[in-house]
Order: C-alpha cells, then sequence, then structure tokens
C-alpha cells in the first residue's frame, strides 16, 4: 500500500492515540496466566497484539471480545497448539510468550513474517536454556519444549525489556528465585504490572538494576487500564513542533518514566510540553499539548536515555533535520535489528528527501535545518519508518509518496486518518 502525504498547514484538534502496545501484549499474558478471569479495557487492537492474543487461545486460553473495547480472558490449562504459532511481526509476542511457553509442559514452534523471521532470539534463547528449557533456533522459526525450570540470576547483554521479562515470566513457575540485572534500566510494565497482580518483586540494593521473583508466584485476576501509547503519541508530538502553528493536544498519553525519553529529547531542543496529569492505576497518564518552538536547538541521544526512546528514533531523526545544528544518536546499534536496520533506512529515506545525515554502526548524525523535498520512499515493511516518513512529508515541498505502508496496521491502524483529520480541523 502506499500512502501519499502533502505539506501540511497547522494541524489543530485534540486525539487519543492507540493503546499503549506494549501495556497490551503484557495484559494478555497476566490474564492467561492469572487466578481467574481477567478484564482489559481499552487494549490495541493491532496486529501484534492481535497476534498474542490468537497464540494465547491456540494454547487454550478463552478470549471473550465484550465490546470493541473490552475483552475477557480465562486462564485455562495450557495445551500444545495443533499447529505452529504465527507470531505476525510482533518481537514482543514471540519472546515474552517463549518465557511462558518454557516454563510449561509444551513443544510449540514460533514463527513469524519475514521481517521477525530475520530477527536474532539468540538473546532469550540463552537464558531459558540456562533455566533448563530446549530452544532451538537463532532466528525463527523457534522450537521451545518447555521443562521443569530452575532459577537463575541472568546479566542481559543489552538494555531490554523483552529479554527481562521473557526471563522473568519463566521464573514464575521456576525453582527458586530468578533474577534479571541490566546494564541500565529498560521499560519496566512487567515489573508494574506483576506488582499490580499482587506479586512481590524480589530487589537488591546493593544492585538497583536487578530485579527477581520467586518461583511458584501467582498473579491475581485484574482488570487492566491500557493507557494511550506514548510511542503513537510521538509522531504527533513531533509534528506538531514542525509544522507552524500547530495546536494538537494528546489525551491520557502514559508517561511512565522508562518510556519518556522523548520528553528530554524536547526539552534539551528547547520544545516545551504542557504536561497536564490525569489518574493512574499503575501507570503513569497525562494529556500533552506541545508548545511550538521559533527554534528547535540540537539534541544527543546516547548511553541510559536510548532504551527510554528506542522506538521514537526514527520520528526525531525527522525532527533533527530542522534542529539548528547537529544532532547525534549514539548507542543505538538495537536499531540494526528492528523491523527494518532503522539506522539504514531513515538514513537512506531522509538523504532522498535532502537531508545531511551520516551513519555510524551504533546510531547517526544529522545537520539541521535543511529544507525538505519531495521523494517516493520505501518505509521496507516497517510501521515506524513509514508514519515517521509521514511525518517528514507534511513539511517537504511537494506530494511524498511512501511505499510500504500497509505496516503501520501492525500498530496503528488509523494513524492516516487521524493526520488527515487534524489537517482539515
Amino acid at each position: 500500500m502506499r500512502l501519499t502525504v502533502e505539506r501540511s498547514k497547522p494541524l489543530v484538534g485534540e486525539l487519543h492515540v492507540p493503546s499503549d502496545k506494549s501495556i497490551t501484549h503484557r495484559a494478555f499474558m497476566l490474564s492467561a496466566i492469572a487466578q481467574g478471569a481477567s478484564t482489559v479495557l481499552d487494549p490495541l487492537r493491532g496486529e501484534d497484539c492481535l497476534s498474542t492474543l490468537s497464540c494465547l487461545e491456540a494454547m487454550g486460553i478463552h478470549a471473550e471480545w465484550r465490546s470493541k473495547r473490552e475483552v475477557r480472558i480465562q486462564p485455562s490449562a495450557w495445551v500444545n497448539p495443533v499447529d505452529v504459532l504465527d507470531c505476525g511481526n510482533s518481537g514482543t509476542t514471540m519472546r515474552l510468550l517463549a518465557g511462558l511457553i518454557a516454563s510449561r509442559s509444551l513443544d510449540v514452534t514460533l514463527v513469524g513474517d519475514a521481517s521477525l523471521s530475520k530477527r536474532p532470539m539468540g538473546r532469550i534463547a540463552t537464558p531459558l536454556v540456562q533455566m533448563g528449557a530446549t530452544v532451538e533456533g537463532e532466528t525463527p522459526p523457534l522450537r521451545i519444549q518447555g521443562a521443569n525450570l530452575t532459577g537463575i540470576r541472568y546479566t542481559t547483554p543489552v538494555a531490554s525489556a523483552q529479554i527481562k521479562s521473557a526471563v522473568l515470566l519463566a521464573g514464575l513457575l521456576a525453582e527458586g528465585e530468578t533474577w534479571v540485572i541490566e546494564p541500565s534500566l529498560s521499560r519496566d510494565h512487567t515489573e508494574r504490572m506483576l506488582s499490580q497482580a499482587g506479586l512481590e518483586l524480589l530487589r537488591d540494593p546493593d544492585q538497583p538494576l536487578a530485579v527477581g521473583v520467586a518461583g511458584g508466584s501467582t498473579v491475581a485476576s485484574q482488570s487492566w487500564q491500557v493507557p494511550g501509547d506514548i510511542s503513537a503519541a510521538a509522531f504527533f508530538l513531533v509534528a506538531a513542533a514542525l509544522v507552524p502553528g500547530s495546536d494538537i493536544l494528546l489525551r491520557q498519553v502514559g508517561v511512565n518514566p522508562t518510556r519518556t525519553g522523548i520528553l528530554d529529547v524536547f526539552a534539551e531542543a528547547g520544545i516545551l510540553i504542557d504536561r497536564q496529569p490525569r489518574s493512574t492505576q499503575g501507570e503513569p497518564i497525562a494529556d500533552l499539548l506541545v508548545l511550538p518552538p521559533p527554534h528547535i536547538g540540537p539534541f544527543h541521544i546516547r548511553g541510559e536515555l536510548v532504551p527510554r526512546l528506542i522506538d521514537e528514533i526514527p520520528v526525531l531523526a525527522v525532527l533533527a533535520t530542522q534542529a539548528h545544528g547537529v544532532s547525534e544518536i549514539r548507542d543505538a546499534e538495537e536499531l540494526r535489528v528492528k523491523e527494518s536496520d532503522r539506522i539504514a533506512c531513515m538514513a537512506e529515506g531522509l538523504r532522498a528527501m535532502g537531508a545531511r545525515v551520516e551513519t555510524f554502526p551504533d546510531g547517526m548524525a544529522i545537520e539541521g535545518p535543511t529544507p525538505l523535498l519531495s521523494a517516493h520512499l520505501d518505509a521496507k515493511g516497517d510501521h515506524r519508518l513509514a508514519m515517521a516518513f509521514a511525518i517528514a512529508g507534511l513539511i517537504a515541498e511537494g506530494q511524498t509518496h511512501i511505499d510500504g505502508a500497509e505496516a503501520i496496521a501492525t500498530s496503528f491502524p488509523d494513524f492516516a486518518v487521524k493526520l488527515a483529520a487534524l489537517a482539515r480541523s
């Protein structure tokens, strides 16, 4: 599918962005292992999260949609699926389910689409094998034979919520304690949600980046309320900063501190955001309003900031093209193994639009401000690239054509509709 975007007049209005993808995945999975039926309110109905729900149903979990905004999930004895489990494009589905499957008497093969089939799975296989499971495959398909696991103390090679969550979920049924130590803090939705479900997490005062669970811990049934996804909001935050005269209010956005790196970048670039806190249930929530600046300064992303905005880097690269100076992104080699090589593909697309971009193995440097030109771009089947290019098209001369835009449906099915509505307001 091709998405065509033209230079935009001011974007005006308010909107609710899609529900948080990370939290939806976890709400489905924790409901599937809870002590009784749970409800998930306002889950994201994008393709990635529906892949998680479909995989759970294939292993015996019952899910009933009571409305478009509510699904009731009834746990059951897990069974081997009659076929392979198709995780679609979702790395979260595959990696987190791996932890649940590894700790049960199951023999399951997980597969994905062409993009997911290239993504590394050894990073979760290593700790799960150390715990006693059998895992075959460095990339999908991934065959997992579950077992009675033994808890471990595992230091992750990178700050990754997916690795951390897979190990902790496996540890719920392991013998003894299971610990994960990260080099820097990744998003902590799993820990918050386990605590909300009555679990007492283990903490080590001598290692603040360590977290653990005790084997045999149970998850209480819940009514999960999913907030708006800041990764989806990021596209409109950047659009509001770039398109002169814009006035966009984003309602009920999750502002978990492990996910708000983009707000730190905005502050460094001199872009102010009016943040209005709302009621919270485990996850902090706020309404966000960008106050467009007369001047955008350069910014620098590196180190511990990277895990807090890893999914927002493509659209922040667009912002960098209009900053006065050189913005630099480093320590982000993880972008090379996402749905696409996001470093190479973003650089290729922005250069086609006239931007000045230098790439490194772990990031890029972008010199601005640069007037962007229309171009014919390929999103490489990556939803975040497609949406980032669309935001770039809002400030480019002429029409920007984006191939591969069907990938947007994995996380933000009505993105183009909402963008067009703001432009018509």
